[in-house]
């Protein structure tokens, strides 16, 4: 992680590609010691991703892209409540949309860099990395068949700032870091603070409500912050009138408490972080019709909803994260040791809901026909132990300096699956013609599906930077890493700057990077039901390796391999006005995916296996697509004073376009590359995400009084549908949504801020409901599909 020096707000603006950030960067808000801006003298240091270097530098000595992104102003004044949405607001290259009708990933947001997958990216906190979710996200327009890393599980006044790396990094960091890495320092600075927030859609659902409070108090010479944070969200809903459905946010309730710490210890310095979330959400299925008495219990029973019914998918998620480390001086040489452990469970339980078979099965022994209406389905667990070493030292008599790192790294993981209970997934009435078998809304998960599997990596690396002189600077950086239960690779990096004049520097880097196949991707194994042009349709995901997976040809999971490529330019022609430029290229190769869905039809030789398991389609986990990524990040920012008051102006754009290059069927597939790619999954990878993405922000303070308006324009998408060719595809037109806010400070220490969001209320473009995803007129794409909302917020610093 390297030091650096901090400089003017422009400055640092234009080298971090810091011009979409502005509105969250307030003058004072750099550094809890910084001196005044014009000032160089008193420095303090903050840690930027990307370099392992350590000590005071200039800050254009990365030769790769990096936000740098301050989040006082966000947790404080912003209009998103979680870090998900505070960073899909402010960074251009980052994409995180509210999933709605879409199982679990309804309950946990995914989020990704530069229109790539959600496990594409790797997330660090405080400089460590952070584990994935156990949910694999099935359902939804955004990151299918994914895992990823779940953004909100920590407090945004917990946080100093975050960092994003726009390059390849898996050289550097290890698998998952091929479209960037995502740094999330947190606080541990001396002082009080509180916030308190509510908020609501101007249709008058979706409640917010908010309570966070952070405290940094001295301990044994060092310094411990501690912040807990309640946060309440409500369901909202954009059904039209008459329509049983529920679509919107799901209901979510969060209680986190995070600690982190520093303390001098003999002759280094000890440091921890632990943290912990407790999440109960809850998501709305497809609405089941009513029934007559006379009907066969089918999926509805006459006896327990005649009207029909919503079930309810209640998710109970446990999150932890922690950290332990020491570092000291060894001789000459920079060493830190740490132990990293990350832990997510999901728990499912299903409500509002029935065992048709098992009310059919009463029914049939002169019953009424009912059965429970609330069942446990089971759920599953990621557990990740990290083990690190590491060591660095700078050279200055090796041309202008050169900075030498090395370490090693051990890393356990463990998936599970838990069974629900019988009632969740047994078919009672054993009849082909009877009630549906498991818990409508969500079938829980059976004693088959149930795993506990493991599996560890080793990985050793070494990383060189060098100032080949004042101008020129090369970062090299070089991986090998074995896993268990797929082989080993290796990675390399390359990458430079070369200042042409004082106010210009020209970047650019070479990469080679891999992504692991995650444990959740391998060993997931579930039953479902899905809804088809409103036609139920019973789906097992097979787990690689399993019966059906062997039955249909399905080779092992290897790693992804990727190949990046950035170019740009920085140019700050003053003090006060900056402008950064940045052209990259990734390239996928093995990339895996969620197949399309087989079935006797379209895949006699699986015919025989689906009847016996009593299911209509099969879907399964494969390397089999080759990507191309490619892009433009740019980023202008000024700051001028205007009247007696200060104006911040920002302008930041991301274009980004991913195309399928190549489809590689395995061998039992031959000939069925439409299925195991079809155009709808194939557009969900290629335009999951808008192709161009911008931010337009003014941020003008007098005084007291403060105002910020943003304007956020996302692209157009195209998406597939369920029946596809001849019917069209989903066009989504381009949009722009706005956010304005007006802060008054009655004293230093106190704030209130109010505002709106999407104060336009503008939506995505209408669609055929039979052939969306979530089953309702438009998917949860570009900013979501909620409308306006208002909120407010009280700080206070004590």
């Amino acid at each position: 992680m390297l030091k650096l020096k901090l400089i003017p707000q422009s400055l640092l603006l234009a080298l971090y590609g810091g011009a979409a950030l502005a509105s969250l960067i307030p003058a004072a808000a750099f550094a809890q010691s910084a001196a005044p801006a014009a000032s160089t003298e008193n420095v303090a240091t903050v840690s930027v991703v990307g370099s392992r270097r350590v000590g005071n530098a200039s800050s254009t000595d990365t030769p790769v892209p990096v936000d740098f992104i301050p989040m006082t102003k966000a947790a404080e004044q912003g209009g998103q409540f979680d870090l998900a949405q505070a960073l899909t607001n402010i960074s251009p290259s980052f994409n995180s949309t509210r999933q709605t009708g879409a199982d679990g990933a309804d309950l946990i947001d995914s989020a990704a860099l530069r229109g790539l997958g959600s496990d594409q990216t790797l997330v660090l906190v405080n400089g460590k990395r952070r584990h994935t979710v156990a949910l694999v996200n099935l359902f939804g327009a955004r990151n299918r068949g994914n895992t990823g890393t779940d953004m909100n599980a920590i407090p945004l006044l917990a946080i100093k700032n975050v960092q994003v790396l726009r390059d390849g990094a898996a050289a550097q960091y290890g698998s998952d870091a091929i479209a960037g890495v995502i740094n999330i320092e947190l606080k541990k600075n001396l002082g009080c603070e509180s916030v308190l927030g509510y908020g609501q859609y101007t249709e008058g659902d979706g409640e917010n409500w908010l309570a966070s409070a952070y405290c940094g108090v001295a301990v044994a010479g060092g310094v411990l912050g501690i912040t807990g944070e309640w946060y309440d969200r409500g369901r909202s809903n954009r059904s039209e009138p008459g329509n049983p459905r529920i679509i919107g946010d799901t209901k979510s309730e969060n209680q986190t408490l995070y600690l982190n710490g520093e303390f001098p210890t003999g002759p280094g310095k000890l440091y921890f972080t632990a943290g912990a979330q407790k999440r109960d959400a809850s998501s709305a299925a497809w609405a089941r019709e009513g029934v007559g008495s006379d009907d066969i219990p089918r999926r509805n029973s006459a006896a327990m909803y005649p009207n029909g019914f919503v079930p309810f998918i209640d998710g109970k998620v446990d999150d932890r994260w922690g950290t332990v480390g020491y570092r000291w001086q060894m001789g000459e040489w920079n060493t830190d040791l740490s132990q990293t452990y990350g832990y997510n469970r999901l728990m499912y339980n299903i409500n509002n809901t029935l065992n048709a078979s098992i009310a059919n099965q009463d029914l049939l022994a002169g019953g009424p026909g009912r059965s429970a209406s609330a069942f446990d389905a089971g759920g599953f667990s990621f557990r990740q132990a990290t083990t690190n070493l590491d060591f660095s030292r700078f050279y200055n008599g090796v041309l202008n300096g050169m900075n030498v790192a090395f370490g090693l790294e051990h890393r356990r993981e463990n998936y599970k699956i838990f069974a629900g209970e019988p009632g969740s997934y047994i078919d009672a009435d054993g009849l082909n013609f009877g009630g549906a078998p498991g818990s409508q809304g969500f079938p829980g998960f059976q004693p088959g599906d149930a795993t506990d599997s493991d599996r560890h990596s080793s990985a050793a690396y070494i990383d060189i930077e060098t100032d080949v002189s004042d101008r020129f600077k090369v970062q090299t950086a070089l991986r090998h890493e074995r896993y268990s239960d797929f082989g080993s690779t290796t990675t390399g990096k390359l990458a430079g700057s070369y200042r042409v004049t004082p106010s210009v520097l020209l970047r650019a880097s070479a990469s080679t990077g891999f992504r692991a196949p995650s444990l959740q991707q391998v060993h997931f194994s579930s039953t479902f039901t899905d809804f088809v042009s409103g036609e139920a349709v019973d789906v097992v995901l097979a787990p690689n390796g399993g019966a059906v997976a062997n039955a249909a040809g399905i080779p092992q999971l290897k790693d992804e391999q990727s190949k990046s490529f950035t170019a740009g330019i920085t140019w700050s022609p003053t003090q006060s006005t900056s402008v950064t430029a940045d052209l990259y290229r990734i390239d996928i190769d093995d990339r895996i995916v969620l197949t399309g869905r087989f079935d006797a039809e379209n895949y006699p030789a699986l015919g025989a296996t689906l009847q016996q398991l009593g299911v209509d389609q099969a879907q399964f986990f494969v390397n089999s697509v080759d990507t191309k990524t490619q892009g433009l990040d740019l980023t202008v920012s000024n700051r001028a004073d205007l009247g007696a008051g200060k104006l911040s102006t920002f302008l930041a754009l991301n274009f980004s376009k991913t195309e399928v290059k190549n489809v590689k069927a395995p061998a039992a597939f031959a000939g069925f590359e439409d299925v195991l790619l079809s155009e709808r999954e194939r557009l969900f990878i290629e335009e999951g995400a808008p192709r161009r993405k911008a931010t337009l922000g003014f941020d003008y303070s007098l005084n007291k009084f403060e105002t910020s308006l943003r304007i956020i324009h996302f692209g157009p998408q195209t998406l597939g549908t369920f029946s596809g060719p001849p019917v069209p595809n989903q066009k989504y037109d381009a949009k722009t949504s706005a956010d304005l806010s007006f802060t008054w400070a009655f004293t230093d220490k106190t704030k209130l801020t109010v505002g709106g969001t999407n104060i336009f209320d503008v939506k995505p473009t209408a669609q055929d409901p039979n052939e969306t995803d979530n089953g309702f007129k438009y998917e949860s794409v570009q900013f979501g599909l909620n409308g306006a909302s208002v909120f407010a917020r009280l700080s206070h610093k004590f």
